[in-house]
């Protein structure tokens, strides 16, 4: 057998190289392909993203530059108003000058304003929506044509739609003797109460103290202005299918490159009868500023297929407009296609250098394999003998360790049970000598001797056969198991009067009752001798409860105060012990943790715990062992 097993090792010696060379060359040869598969495949979708972003950027830029425009022409035209009154008020007050100049000799002041009051009144302008009005330094209406039954009446705290008071502003004009510029919310006239903006312009007449002034509501600008953007963004063209499209908030379309669509409501629009949803995330977009939008179109013009779409959506907010323009995946697809084409055929010619490059470092790798080979071999020769020589005084090494750690553990064992024989032959000596041994005492005495010689050459089994995969498991409850437990280490916790509390259930377990018992006995006997350190009230808590998942918790706990944070990580750990070292040799704990890991398949845990028993705090250690009834029980 021996010689059987040199000779496998030598063949390993022969062959393992040169395997792990060709595994090694083909995992190396792998791991390029894919990994340069995947830059590749990287590369590629970098560039559609880059080229989508590109075209993002475009589109976005297209409906930028509309959006100025609009602004710009907003911004122009609202000047363009404030001039424009400005001028006709300017020509209002030179007609009102002219006519006081005229009549101040031969006409009372009264008069003349009534000449004024009638001249302007009759004056309209812009298509005749304008006209002219003039109040006191009281805030009375003194002229307004459009809506004469309130002439003569005070408006000094009248507010517009919006809480301003416009009155207010027109009295500083006169009080400050000068002119300006004001924006306020007014009825329309001949609309059912309508309120727009409107801006006007206020001049001081000094010969009657008043202001006169007109206005503009600008709502009636804005129409003209939004034909002429309209007229604009219809003319816009870029790259192959590019146009920017316009919607109101209502979903009506303002401008788009079939005109069928202007006008009608987007739901009647065939191209996204399928993707409704669409224009209303658009219009979600354009209220909340701005964005992209991916939908499908069903028809791209120009062309009867449907065709995925990215649009980017501006809002104009103040004319409640949707501007928006597009680019369509097919048509990057196609750009995209000759790149591609290119990439690909570079990771072909990557791929056949790869191969090359492979196969030249497989042979290369085969013929240092070979040498290596050779080396090991005469080096596995060399050292054969000397590895025979000592092989027999190795073998006798390892038996005494063997040996002196199971001789040191046994000890460790049989101090409990030798001391409760001590003590229970002592006990009956002495009870004899002093003539009050009793029948009881004497079977009582006996049997716990009984039971722990027992024990002690159960122990000695136990441990001859703790690595050993033969050990027999059987049916036991406990219960029972903990009765005989207690039964060995109650005389001389009873002596030190510690008490134990017990709340079992009674659960079977098939497996090893004896190691059990031991891994009890360990944790017990560790409790017993920190309760010992107290002076009085020696508390052991014992509970067996059945948890979920057919699982077992064995949970032993004392009052002595609890482990030192510093100790938790060691506790576990063999021949680590806080006492001195003749009281322990700091194997208790471990012995525990392997019966309970390896053996038993269950879990220890150690922590402090804080409690209350007969309405008094405690703070002690407590150990949890975890166990799998179902496994136990198969």
């Amino acid at each position: 057998m021996k010689i059987e097993k040199e000779k496998q090792f030598l063949r390993i010696i022969k062959f393992m190289p040169t395997l792990f060379v060709v595994f090694f060359s083909f995992f190396i040869i792998l791991f390029l392909y894919y990994e340069n598969k995947k830059t590749f495949n990287e590369e590629k979708k970098e560039i559609e993203e880059k080229y989508i972003l590109k075209n993002k950027e475009i589109i976005q830029e297209e409906v930028n530059r509309v959006y100025e425009f609009i602004k710009q022409l907003q911004k122009n035209t609202e000047q363009e108003l404030k001039n424009n009154i400005k001028s006709r008020v300017y020509e209002a007050h030179s007609i009102a000058t002219n006519i006081y100049k005229e009549y101040k000799g031969t006409k009372t002041d009264k008069e003349i304003f009534e000449l004024i009051k009638v001249t302007l009144g009759s004056i309209r302008y812009n298509e005749g929506r304008g006209y002219f009005f003039m109040d006191d330094v009281h805030g009375n209406k003194l002229l307004h044509p459009i809506d004469t039954s309130i002439e003569g009446k005070n408006f000094i705290n009248y507010t517009d739609a919006k809480g301003y008071k416009l009155f207010q502003s027109i009295v500083n004009v006169i009080k400050e003797k000068t002119e300006r510029f004001d924006e306020y919310y007014w009825y329309k006239p001949n609309t059912n109460g309508e309120i727009g903006r409107k801006i006007s312009f206020y001049k001081y007449f000094e010969p009657l103290n008043m202001a006169i002034g007109t206005g503009e509501y600008f709502d009636d600008f804005e129409k003209i202005i939004q034909k002429q953007a309209l007229e604009y963004i219809s003319a816009i063209r870029f790259g192959s299918s590019g146009y920017i499209f316009v919607l109101n908030y209502d979903g009506i379309y303002l401008s788009h490159i079939k005109k069928d669509f202007i006008g009608k409501d987007y739901l009647e629009n065939d191209n996204l009868k399928n993707n409704i949803k669409a224009i209303k995330e658009m219009l979600d977009i354009a209220k909340n500023g701005s964005g992209f939008c991916t939908y499908i179109q069903n028809q791209k013009p120009g062309t009867n297929i449907s065709v995925k779409k990215i649009s980017y959506i501006q809002g104009l907010n103040d004319w409640g407009w949707l501007v928006g323009t597009g680019f369509y995946e097919d048509d990057v697809n196609s750009e995209l296609l000759e790149v591609k084409k290119k990439l690909d055929e570079k990771y072909e010619a990557y791929v056949k250098n790869i191969l090359i490059i492979g196969i030249i470092l497989i042979i290369v790798l085969l013929i240092i394999s070979k040498y290596i080979s050779i080396f090991l071999e005469n080096k596995f020769n060399q050292y054969k003998k000397e590895l025979d020589k000592n092989q027999t005084l190795l073998h006798q090494q390892s038996k005494m360790a063997a040996m002196g750690e199971m001789i040191g553990n046994i000890a460790h064992q049989w101090r409990q049970p030798l001391s409760t024989i001590t003590t229970a032959s002592s006990g009956m000596v002495l009870q004899k000598e002093m003539g009050i041994l009793t029948d009881e005492f004497f079977y009582e005495a006996s049997k716990k001797i009984n039971t722990s010689a027992q024990h002690l050459s159960q122990t000695i089994d136990d441990f001859r056969n703790f690595f050993s995969p033969n050990k027999q498991k059987g049916k036991f409850f406990l219960r029972n198991t903990f009765l005989t437990t207690l039964d060995l280490i109650s005389a001389q916790f009873n002596a030190k009067e510690i008490n134990i509390i017990k709340n079992i259930e009674d659960v079977e377990l098939y497996s090893y009752e004896n190691e059990l018992i031991q891994a009890l006995i360990n944790i017990l006997n560790n409790s017993r001798d920190e309760l010992l350190k107290r002076d009085s009230e020696r508390y052991i808590f014992i509970d067996v409860k059945k948890t979920k998942n057919d699982k077992v918790d064995i949970i032993i706990k004392d009052n002595a105060g609890g482990i030192k944070e510093e100790y938790f990580d060691k506790i576990f750990e063999p021949y680590f012990t806080t006492k001195h070292q003749s009281q322990g040799t700091g194997i208790g704990l471990y012995m525990t943790e392997e019966i309970i890991s390896k053996h038993l398949n269950g879990i220890i845990e150690a922590e402090n715990v804080e409690f209350t028993y007969n309405d008094k705090q405690y703070k002690g250690a407590s150990f949890t062992i975890k166990l799998d009834i179902k496994d136990n029980l198969n």
